[in-house]
C-alpha cells in the first residue's frame, strides 16, 4: 500500500479507536481497580430476609449494630436447591446461570446464602435483565456522533474518515457496516481489537488504550479483573482475561468478587450496591465525609473519594489536596494530628482498615454515636444513553428493590 495510503488510514482508524467509546455503565463510577482484600468469606451483617420496611433516606442516623455470627455452611448440593428457587422464572439458560454462580461462589468462597445469591442476581437482573451478551441501545448512533464530533474538533477531513471505515475487516465487513450494526459491548470490544490488528503499528500505538472498559451480564470492569486475579487466581482456562470478562462465567465471577468478596461491615446491602456502583467502601466513606462536613462547618461533595485520584488506578493525584483533607486540616486542633499524620491514614480509604485508624475514629469521636458510618455516596451518572439524571443512590434503591423480591421468591 502506498505510503499516502497507510497515513490516510491510520489516521481515520485512530479517531475511530479514540473516539468510539460506548456509553459508562452505572457500576463503575469510580476507582474500578480497587484494592483487593482477599477473605475467606465477606464480613458483611445479614439484613433480614423480608421486605418488611422501606430503608431509610441514605442521610439518616443509622445505629451502630454489631456484627452477626457468619452464616453455618451449607452442602453444595443443598445451595444448589436454594439458588434454584432464588432464581426468576423464565430466565434464558437457567442452568447455565446456576454453573456460572455456584462456580464463583466455590472458587471465591463466599457462603451459599439467599441474601449472597439475591445481592448477585439482583446487580445482574439490573445490569442486563440476564443477558449473557446485554444490549446497549442505540450504540451505534452514540458511536457515529462522537466520531462526527471529534472530526469536527480535530479538523479532520471527511474523506480520512470514510477511508479508514471502508476498510474490510477480519470478518468480511468492512469497518463502517461493523459500527452500524454494533449492538452490544462484545461487539465492539471485538471491533477495537480487529482495528488493533489490522491497523499499521496497532499494537504499539494502542497497547492498553482499549476503550471498552467494562462489560458482561454484570458489567464488571477489566481493570478490576486485571487487579483481582494478581491477588487471587482466576480458576478458569483462559485465552484473554479481557474476552472472559464480557462472557457469563467471568463477568458472573469478578461481579460476584467485587460485590461481596470485601470486609464491609453494612447493616444494609444497600450499601454494598452503591459500593458496586461507587467503588469499594464509598458508602462508608461518604458517611465520614458527612462527618466532616458537620463537624468543620464545611460543604463537601459526598462521594466517597476523600482524596484525589490521578487515574481509575487509585493512584493518589501528587500535591493535590481534596476539600476533605482541606477541611481535616482546619480540625487539626481538635483531632489533635499533624498534617502528616492524617495523611498516612488517609491513605487507606480503599481499605477495611481505614475504620480502625487514629483519623477515623477521632473524627466519629466528636461526631458522636448518632453520627451514621454508611450512607449512600451522593454521584451523578453522566453517560450519552442516559435521558435522565441517574445517580448511585438510583442505582442503589433500584437493585435493592430487587433484592427485596428475590428473597421473597425463597419464602
Amino acid at each position: 500500500m502506498p505510503l499516502k495510503a497507510r497515513l490516510t488510514l491510520l489516521a481515520g482508524s485512530l479517531l475511530v479507536a479514540a473516539c468510539a467509546t460506548p456509553p459508562k455503565s452505572p457500576t463503575v463510577s469510580a476507582p474500578v481497580a480497587a484494592p483487593i482484600e482477599p477473605a475467606s468469606a465477606p464480613a458483611v451483617e445479614l439484613p433480614p430476609p423480608a421486605a418488611s420496611a422501606p430503608v431509610a433516606a441514605s442521610v439518616a442516623a443509622r445505629p451502630v449494630v454489631k456484627p452477626v455470627q457468619p452464616p453455618p455452611a451449607i452442602a453444595e448440593s443443598q445451595g444448589r436447591a436454594l439458588l434454584d428457587r432464588l432464581l426468576p422464572p423464565g430466565i434464558p439458560d437457567r442452568k447455565g446461570w446456576t454453573n456460572d454462580i455456584m462456580g464463583a461462589f466455590s472458587h471465591l468462597k463466599i457462603p451459599y446464602t439467599p441474601q449472597f445469591f439475591c445481592a448477585v442476581l439482583a446487580v445482574a437482573e439490573q445490569e442486563s435483565g440476564f443477558s449473557p451478551d446485554p444490549v446497549v441501545p442505540n450504540l451505534s448512533k452514540i458511536v457515529w456522533g462522537e466520531i462526527e464530533q471529534r472530526r469536527q474538533k480535530y479538523l479532520i477531513p471527511q474523506f480520512v474518515v470514510d477511508a479508514a471505515m471502508s476498510k474490510t475487516s477480519p470478518d468480511g465487513r468492512t469497518f463502517k457496516q461493523r459500527v452500524d450494526a454494533l449492538r452490544t459491548k462484545r461487539e465492539m470490544n471485538a471491533l477495537y481489537e480487529d482495528m488493533v490488528r489490522e491497523l499499521p503499528f496497532g499494537q504499539t500505538i494502542f497497547e492498553h488504550k482499549n476503550p471498552i472498559r467494562d462489560g458482561g451480564p454484570m458489567q464488571v470492569s477489566v481493570a478490576f479483573a486485571e487487579t483481582h486475579v494478581r491477588a487471587w487466581p482466576y480458576p478458569y482456562t483462559y485465552s484473554s482475561l479481557r474476552d472472559e470478562v464480557f462472557t457469563r462465567r467471568g463477568s458472573v465471577y469478578f461481579g460476584t468478587a467485587i460485590l461481596l468478596q470485601y470486609p464491609a461491615p453494612y447493616h444494609d446491602m444497600v450499601y454494598r450496591f452503591a459500593d458496586y456502583n461507587a467503588g469499594r467502601y464509598a458508602s462508608r466513606n461518604a458517611a465520614f465525609q458527612q462527618a466532616v462536613a458537620r463537624l468543620s462547618g464545611r460543604k463537601l461533595a459526598l462521594d466517597g473519594d476523600i482524596m484525589l485520584y490521578s487515574d481509575k488506578m487509585n493512584r493518589v493525584l501528587s500535591g493535590a489536596t481534596s476539600d476533605t483533607q482541606r477541611a481535616l486540616q482546619g480540625m487539626a486542633g481538635r483531632l489533635g494530628m499533624s498534617d502528616a499524620d492524617m495523611l498516612r491514614d488517609l491513605k487507606q480509604e480503599k481499605l477495611s482498615g481505614f475504620a480502625q485508624t487514629p483519623l477515623y475514629q477521632k473524627v466519629f469521636a466528636l461526631a458522636g454515636p448518632a453520627a451514621p458510618r454508611e450512607i449512600i455516596p451522593q454521584i451523578v451518572l453522566v453517560s450519552p444513553k442516559f435521558t435522565h439524571k441517574l445517580t448511585t443512590e438510583w442505582f442503589a434503591r433500584r437493585v435493592d428493590g430487587r433484592y427485596q423480591r428475590c428473597l421473597a421468591r425463597g419464602g
